[in-house]
């Protein structure tokens, strides 16, 4: 019987004089299967699949800067008297909102440059999005960070001494809150792709469901979470910000579907 996730051995490999860092595969791996994803929806839809990588070349560093950015900005005393570590992704710290927000923001201007129906292109892209969140997720894992509060589940996760915070190095077992948001993920894509199959779907309406499907499992996640973080009124700044994407997530979804055109039948 599982008893525990084990630790990794370590969060990198040697491959002849280059050191590959798992959390920088990780996001590679995701991005991979994105693309994948994204180029077989596109075939769906009637739009050349090659629009699928050039979509990538933009979202792709624009998510990394968003993202980077996003999680400076929430945790800007971590870089106080060391600002050069602001920009040392390979260590850990990506606000993935700032990630999601600048990616889409790259795929309409990319749209736009190709002529390209943005809202039809945004609900084939949209379930690639929490697929390469899924697979990225594992970076996490490798980093031994972004864990959860201590715990005797047989899913517990182990975290090394080194990595535990102070008032919790006795523990060793943690929620792996990297496979919750993971499983959660790969949950939101078949939703994604369910909800698309069906018929008589607003024009532009998946990406408002994707946020507030990720955002109900971020809320329940960050509550989970131990790793220090700015706050305000005692609550992690994540939880004021899902709670406001999850509001305003709804209302776009809500407001979509009542500006679908219905169609009229005659007797």
């Amino acid at each position: 019987m599982l008893m525990s996730i084990p630790s990794p051995s370590s969060g990198s490999f040697d491959l002849g004089p280059i050191t590959l860092r798992m959390y920088g595969l990780m996001i590679a791996f995701g991005v991979i299967a994105a693309v994948w994803l994204m180029g077989k929806r596109f075939v769906t839809i009637g739009i050349n699949p090659d629009h699928a990588s050039g979509i990538a070349m933009w979202s792709v560093p624009a998510g990394i800067v968003g993202a980077r950015l996003y999680h400076v900005i929430t945790d800007w005393r971590r870089f106080q008297g060391n600002w050069s570590e602001a920009v040392q992704i390979w260590k850990g710290g990506l606000g993935i909102l700032g990630g999601i927000v600048f990616g889409v923001l790259a795929a309409i201007t990319y749209c736009k440059k190709n002529e390209l129906d943005i809202r039809k292109v945004l609900d084939a892209v949209t379930p690639a999005i929490p697929l390469a969140q899924c697979i990225g997720r594992w970076g996490n894992y490798f980093n031994q960070e972004l864990y959860g509060r201590p715990t005797d589940l047989p899913w517990g996760l182990e975290i090394r001494e080194q990595k535990r915070p102070i008032e919790y190095i006795s523990e060793s077992n943690f929620h792996p809150t990297f496979l919750y948001e993971s499983i959660w993920n790969l949950l939101v894509v078949f939703a994604l792709i369910k909800i698309s199959k069906l018929d008589k779907v607003a024009k532009g309406l998946l990406i408002g469901v994707y946020f507030s499907l990720y955002s109900i499992g971020r809320l329940w996640i960050e509550a989970l979470r131990i790793d220090e973080a700015s706050k305000f009124a005692g609550l992690r700044i994540n939880l004021w910000v899902f709670m406001v994407v999850l509001i305003t997530s709804a209302l776009i979804v809500l407001l979509t579907t009542k500006q679908q055109p219905k169609t009229s039948t005659s007797d």
